[in-house]
């Protein structure tokens, strides 16, 4: 799910910029077979972090890269496994009023103070947690003839 709506992003820019490299990227997540959406309300990111205290969810995340003049692309999902800590009413509430990461899937601000709520991170690139993986969009750019370093 998450590449084809990486790859629906890249391909609607690409669309609108016609001699462009075009990068597109999407998350999804999921605890025990449920997905985590974007809560939206405070309610609905109460409820997400309830579920998730003590028990490990995954966040899998796409990057596309797509040359919009061949129509050439790139991709990679990089899948990262978080393990929440376990979390009482209260700190899941004070972590709300805090961070409102209600357009956060799953609830969890990592690259804020969401990383209070994680135990531990597995993953190849630790970038994909904040939905953006780094790593393999550095490699992705590399096989498109585009060197970060130069």
């Amino acid at each position: 799910m998450a590449l084809r709506l990486a790859e629906a992003k890249a391909r609607a820019v690409a669309l609108r910029s016609p001699d462009a490299l075009v990068i597109g990227s999407d998350q999804v997540a999921s605890c025990e077979g449920a997905l985590l959406d974007k809560p939206g309300t405070h309610e609905n990111a109460v409820r997400q972090l309830t579920a998730m205290s003590g028990k490990t969810a995954s966040f899998d995340t796409a990057v596309v890269v797509m040359d919009s003049r061949s129509g050439k692309q790139g991709a990679r999902v990089v899948s990262c496994r978080v393990t929440f800590r376990s979390l009482s009413p209260g700190q899941i509430e004070a972590y709300l009023r805090r961070e409102q990461p209600y357009d956060c899937a799953g609830s969890a601000k990592a690259e804020g103070l969401g990383i209070a709520l994680i135990a531990r991170i597995e993953t190849d690139d630790p970038t994909s947690l904040i939905g953006l993986p780094l790593i393999a969009l550095t490699e992705l750019l590399a096989e498109a003839g585009c060197s970060v370093l130069g």
